[in-house]
């Protein structure tokens, strides 16, 4: 998760390019359960490896640069 839009979309180019993925990568809003305010809203960055083609540990090193995580299906 990201903290805004800006973030993700950097974070999404740098993931697209970085790792040569077949689709490009998504970016989606998240607000927070619970809350009403806009602000509090928190951003993903959504990648499909449906070949599962990209290494998982790489991915998560990917995500601890950004303050992230990785999450699967």
């Amino acid at each position: 998760m990201l903290p805004d839009r800006d973030a993700a979309e950097q974070a999404a180019q740098e993931l697209g390019e970085r790792f040569g993925t077949d689709e490009e990568p998504r970016i989606l809003r998240d607000a927070l359960a619970g809350e009403d305010d806009a602000e509090d809203a928190q951003w993903l960055v959504l990648l499909h490896d449906e070949r599962e083609a990209l290494d998982p540990g790489e991915l998560d090193a990917f995500a601890g640069e950004w303050e992230g995580w990785r999450e699967e299906p």
